[in-house]
């Protein structure tokens, strides 16, 4: 039963997704917070204790990045509709993960099982969305100094890192599967 404990905890991050989506739609900046603060958490606690309690499964490595995925896309959608992101940051994260997506179903349907082993520039990427999100949710906030600093934070420096990591681990991707592409064509 406790092996089943870590993909039981990316589920209910994936559950998290929507009243934290919610949230935020309506404006309630603090508790949309609270929430994302408790999805980052329960991120941590469920690769921890798969890795601790060796129940590392094909279905919790699947259910891990569709719920950081949910929540990340969820979150920049919201953010652009209001007006606090501009959009063309958001089309650049989302393409990003569009292009990765239909990168992963050609290269299945043409070569068989793909690995999606993430690169340290693809985890980079990934630890900026969540800073940049958690800033600039903190900055609407109101919580004087704190959400001023978090807000200047995240525009312009985070949002321009994000950007370049999004175009850089992009094209990574594109490259690192275009080899594996043209490695199992030639062998």
């Amino acid at each position: 039963m406790l092996a089943h404990l870590p993909n039981a905890i990316s589920f209910a991050r994936i559950v998290l997704v929507f009243p934290t989506a919610w949230l935020l739609w309506n404006g309630s900046y603090v508790q949309a917070l609270i929430l994302m603060s408790i999805a980052g958490a329960s991120d941590a606690i469920d690769g921890w204790l798969a890795r601790r309690m060796n129940s590392v499964s094909e279905l919790g490595a699947a259910l891990d990045p569709v719920a950081d995925k949910l929540l990340v896309a969820a979150l920049f959608i919201i953010f652009t509709i209001q007006g606090h992101m501009p959009l063309w940051l958001a089309l650049i994260v989302l393409g990003r993960d569009l292009i990765i997506f239909a990168g992963a179903v050609v290269y299945r349907i043409l070569f068989g099982d793909i690995v999606l082993n993430p690169t340290v520039i693809s985890k980079a990427n990934t630890a900026v969305q969540i800073a940049a999100l958690l800033l600039l949710l903190l900055s609407l906030c109101q919580f004087g100094v704190i959400s001023d600093i978090a807000g200047e934070l995240a525009e312009p420096y985070c949002f321009v890192l994000l950007a370049l990591l999004g175009i850089g681990s992009g094209i990574d991707y594109v490259l690192t599967w275009g080899w594996q592409a043209l490695r199992r064509s030639r062998g």
